[in-house]
């Protein structure tokens, strides 16, 4: 047999060239399992992922191939990278269906680590991939903000770990301004000399620049942006779309039919892009990703263009210096707010975005109540918004309102579910709850609203597309009250439809809501006949004086 330092060594040419399957064959035809070392069992097992990481047997293999390596190297730096790569392989592993990813023995794998591994942040970021994957969201946070109080981190965990944040009540509208601030403060600066000097030369038409990842077709977002892009002055404006989107073929064709040109920047590096967005002298770029997945926070950073607007898809402060507003409206950010949102706050009359609406005729149904002789509520939600109070309140309603039921939306993914099925049942209420599964079809989708009586929306992050599509279908959506921008969607939404009445106060209130409305059948009934026939004419898919009143607000800012 060869020396196994050797042919680690030896190996490496063949993994910067990229040829996995050399290295496989030569692992397993020169050495014996027993006599492999940890940097061995990691060699073998990222080239089995690398060659199919959509085979679950492949996954598994790699996966077992690092649990080896670590725990024949626990202390040493191979047997480290072996249980950072066994964390990133379970993760995988878990998306696949009937699957057994032992999260109890990663977790205690990370605690046995030595202290001086576990401040690294290759191995809290795994350990957030695999906590998030298993619904773990104080740990997931956790593990984020080990990364960020190390001083080790990239623009994007900055970014993670303020998104998270969102989702829990554990920070004030203060703290966030604060953790924006932070962020400001350590996103990299471009150097001067290599980047695109702007430039002040007037353009005959104006130039507004949107920048989105979210552009395929039927995503949420792509509902709200049709509705400026369908109705704007082609002759006073002209809109560039940044495309971030991994896959930019899948565009929605609608929508890159309505801007004057599209640009894919998803592959270049942010210099570059930064350089590239730059040339096209815009007088306003519109942010519509914020902190949210796929962003590109650190163009804005660096300042892209003559003006700056975060707008729609991030409901929260950037805290950057450099952009220059937050496009709101006066429900969401009050005035002796202002002072917690480093953006200018730009107040729109009315709603903050309108929704395009569908493609097909609404049809008022009534109420399931009616032939269900029970009412129905509903949550199609991000199921990572179905926070414990949450469930809280609505195990409350559903043990008050004898023979309720819940439908629940849910994500085909088993851990997301596991989870709110495990709360619910602890809390006696798994019998009352009707699961679905995400549906492909945007109808089949909406038509599952036709079996709701009542939607429940969550808490503190609120449903945006969720509350729209459900009022579109002639839904009352029950919300409750905020403490920023992020947290009272729900309320603008409610406020703009002349619903009022169904703002809860607090959790007790929201309860005492959902209880009293469910009980006065008849003004229940009467509430969700007024709902039908408003909506359409309410601000929320009034796309003609949206637009109007948007591209007003942003001329004057320009």
């Amino acid at each position: 047999m060869v020396s196994i330092q050797n042919l680690e060594f030896e190996l490496q040419d063949l993994f910067r060239e990229k040829k996995y399957s050399e290295i496989i064959f030569e692992i397993t035809t020169k050495t014996k399992e027993e006599e492999r070392n940890a940097g061995l069992f990691v060699l073998l097992g990222i080239s089995r992922i690398s060659l199919n990481k959509k085979n679950k047997n492949q996954v598994q293999l790699a996966l077992n191939d690092f649990k080896k390596g670590y725990l024949k190297e626990k202390t040493s730096e191979n047997g480290y990278n072996a249980l950072v790569n066994l964390v990133l392989a379970s993760a995988i592993l878990s998306d696949f269906e009937n699957t057994n990813v032992d999260f109890n023995e990663i977790k205690n794998f990370y605690k046995d680590l030595p202290k001086h591994f576990q401040k690294k942040r290759e191995i809290n970021i795994a350990m957030t991939s695999i906590c998030s994957k298993f619904v773990e969201h104080e740990a997931m946070l956790l593990h984020l903000e080990k990364v960020v109080n190390s001083g080790d981190f990239i623009s994007n965990d900055l970014c993670n770990y303020g998104y998270w944040r969102c989702f829990d009540k554990n920070w004030t509208q203060s703290e966030f301004f604060e953790y924006g601030k932070f962020v400001d403060n350590n996103l990299p600066e471009y150097p001067q000399d290599q980047i695109v000097k702007l430039v002040s030369k007037k353009n005959k038409k104006i130039k507004l620049g949107i920048l989105s990842a979210d552009l395929k077709s039927g995503h949420s977002i792509t509902f709200f942006l049709k509705t400026i892009l369908l109705n704007y002055n082609k002759d006073e404006i002209e809109i560039y779309l940044f495309s971030n989107q991994i896959d930019f073929n899948s565009i929605s064709k609608e929508i890159t039919d309505s801007v004057y040109k599209t640009i894919d920047i998803s592959k270049l590096s942010d210099l570059n892009a930064f350089n590239k967005i730059r040339e096209f002298n815009l007088d306003l770029m519109i942010d519509v990703m914020g902190y949210t997945s796929r962003n590109r926070i650190g163009l804005f950073k660096n300042r892209i263009a003559k003006k700056q607007a975060l707008w729609m898809g991030y409901c929260n402060t950037t805290g950057l210096k450099n952009m220059d507003y937050i496009i709101t409206d006066r429900n969401l950010i009050y005035e002796n707010e202002k002072k917690f949102y480093s953006e200018k706050v730009l107040y729109l009359p009315e709603i903050w975005n309108t929704h395009c609406g569908f493609d097909f005729k609404r049809k008022e149904k009534p109420p399931p109540l009616i032939k269900n002789n029970y009412i129905t509520f509903g949550s199609f939600n991000n199921p990572a918004k179905i926070n414990e109070n949450v469930i809280t309140c609505w195990s409350k309603i559903l043990k008050e309102i004898k023979n309720s039921k819940l439908i629940i939306k849910c994500s085909n993914d088993k851990k997301k579910l596991d989870r709110i099925q495990t709360s619910m049942k602890k809390k006696g209420i798994l019998d009352s709850i009707i699961f679905h599964k995400r549906f492909e079809d945007k109808k089949d989708h909406l038509n599952l609203y036709n079996e709701v009586d009542i939607a429940l929306d969550t808490f503190p992050y609120n449903g945006v597309t969720t509350s729209f599509e459900a009022i579109w279908m002639g839904v009352p959506v029950l919300t409750m009250a905020g403490y920023n921008f992020n947290s009272r969607c729900g309320e603008s939404i409610n406020k703009n439809l002349n619903m009022e009445q169904l703002i809860a106060n607090d959790e007790d209130d929201y309860v005492s809501k959902a209880v009293s409305l469910s009980r006065e059948r008849e003004r229940y009934i009467n509430l969700r006949k007024s709902l039908f026939e408003d909506a359409i004419k309410s601000p929320l898919f009034d796309g003609n004086k949206f637009t109007e009143n948007f591209f007003k607000l942003l001329k004057e800012v320009i």
